[in-house]
C-alpha cells in the first residue's frame, strides 16, 4: 500500500488538527504516494534509528516525537537533526510523526499509561473547547433520512460514546427562484412554501469541509440553506491528560512502589509524602507540569507526569503528590500502542518496533 493509506488511517483517530500549535506532526520526509513495504516504529527518530531502518529494509519510520519541530534553514549536517534528515533522504526513507495529536485523543498515549496503572472511570483531565461545530440545515421531509445518513457518514453526529446524534423539528420554508434557477420544487418567479425538517448535528471543526460537501451532495435543492456555528463546548473526548481511579486505595509509599513496578522505572522524583492515601490519579505522558492546576482542581491525590522544574514541585502545596517519572519513561510504551493500532486495521502489514533506546537522559545509580 501507499504511505498515504497508512497515515490517513492514523489521522482518522489522531487528526493533525488536534496537535498543539508548537508541534510538527505528519509526514516530515518523503512522499505520501510512495509504496511502503515495511515500517519501523520508534519514540524518537535519530541517526541510529534511521540506520536501524536501513538494516531492516524499512522505508518508513513512524515516530512519536517529530525530528523537526521548527523550520530548517539549511541541511549541512551540522546537527543531529540535519544528519538524520539527510540520511533518511539518501536512503529514500520516509519519516512520519504522530505526537501531540496522539496525546490529545482518548485512545492515545495517556490511555496507554492508564491501562498500565489499571485506572478505572478515566476522563480527559483538560478537555479542549472550541473544537466542535454545529450544522443546521433545512430539508424536505422525504429526504431527511438521506441527508442525515450522508452527514453521519462524513463524521457528524458523534457525542462521546454515541453516534448518529441529531435533533429535528418541522416547519415551513419559503423561496422564490429567479429565471436562472432550477428549483427542485416550485416554479421560477413564484413564491413557494415547502414543508421542511430542520436538522441539527454537531461535528469536529476540522471536518467542516467534508460535512458541507456531504450536505450539498445529498440535499435535493439546488441551493440548500444551512448555518454553521462554532461551539465553545468542551469536547470530552479530546484534550490533555487523563484522570481516573486506582483499583484499590493505596498509601503513598505503596503507590510509588506500584507505579515503579507497573511503569518499569529506575527512580521517581516526587513531592513530600503527606500521609494522604492515593485513590484518584491524574496522568500526562511527557512534559505535563502545565496541567498541575487542573489535577489539583479535579481533586487528584497524585499526578504522574514528567519534566517538572525544581520550583514547580512547590506548586503542589501538599494538595497532591507529584510523581515525576521521566519523559522517556512516561512514553516508552507508545511504540507498542502505535503498533497495536495499526495492526488492528492492517493485520498483515510488516511493522517492526525499534530496539534503539533513544533516551538522552542517563542515571548513575
Amino acid at each position: 500500500m501507499k504511505i498515504r493509506e497508512l497515515t490517513d488511517y492514523l489521522e482518522s483517530f489522531a487528526p493533525l488538527a488536534y496537535q498543539e500549535s508548537y508541534d510538527n506532526c505528519g509526514l516530515i520526509v518523503g512522499s505520501a504516494d510512495t509504496e511502503v513495504n515495511r515500517a519501523l516504529i520508534a519514540l524518537d527518530c535519530t541517526e541510529d534509528v534511521v540506520l536501524e531502518a536501513i538494516n531492516l529494509g524499512c522505508n518508513l519510520i513512524i515516530s512519536h516525537h517529530p525530528i523537526v519541530f521548527t523550520g530548517l534553514k539549511r541541511l549541512n549536517g551540522n546537527s543531529y537533526v540535519e544528519r538524520t534528515i539527510i540520511l533518511a533522504i539518501q536512503h529514500q526513507i520516509a519519516i512520519y510523526a504522530v505526537h501531540t495529536n496522539l496525546d490529545n485523543v482518548r485512545i492515545g498515549v495517556n490511555s496507554g499509561i492508564a491501562q498500565k496503572l489499571n485506572l478505572q472511570q478515566t476522563q480527559i483531565l483538560a478537555p479542549k473547547s472550541a473544537v466542535l461545530g454545529k450544522l443546521v440545515t433545512f430539508v424536505p421531509h422525504d429526504y431527511v433520512g438521506k441527508v442525515k445518513d450522508a452527514l453521519f457518514l462524513a463524521g457528524a453526529g458523534k457525542i462521546g460514546n454515541y453516534s448518529h446524534c441529531s435533533f429535528s423539528s418541522t416547519g415551513s420554508g419559503t423561496f422564490t427562484g429567479n429565471k436562472e434557477a432550477k428549483p427542485f420544487v416550485g416554479e421560477r418567479n413564484h413564491l413557494h412554501t415547502e414543508a421542511e425538517t430542520r436538522i441539527e448535528v454537531v461535528f469536529p471543526q476540522f471536518l467542516k469541509g467534508k460535512i458541507v460537501t456531504a450536505l450539498k451532495k445529498s440535499h435535493p435543492y439546488e441551493e440548500p440553506a444551512y448555518d454553521l456555528y462554532s461551539l465553545l463546548n468542551e469536547n470530552q473526548e479530546v484534550g490533555s491528560g487523563l484522570i481516573g481511579f486506582l483499583p484499590t486505595e493505596m498509601s503513598p509509599t505503596d503507590f510509588l512502589s506500584y507505579l515503579k513496578q507497573k511503569m518499569e522505572l529506575k527512580l521517581i522524583r516526587h513531592t513530600v509524602l503527606a500521609g494522604k492515601n492515593i485513590s484518584k490519579v491524574a496522568i500526562c505522558g511527557g512534559s505535563g507540569s502545565f496541567l498541575l492546576k487542573q489535577a489539583i482542581a479535579c481533586n487528584a491525590d497524585a499526578y504522574v507526569s514528567a519534566d517538572f522544574k525544581y520550583h514547580e514541585f512547590f506548586d503542589a502545596e501538599n494538595k497532591l503528590m507529584i510523581a515525576d517519572i521521566g519523559h522517556y519513561e512516561s512514553e516508552k510504551f507508545t511504540n507498542s500502542l502505535i503498533c497495536e493500532l495499526i495492526l488492528e486495521k492492517f493485520p498483515t502489514f510488516a511493522i517492526l518496533l525499534s530496539k534503539i533506546d533513544t533516551n538522552p537522559v542517563n542515571y548513575y545509580l
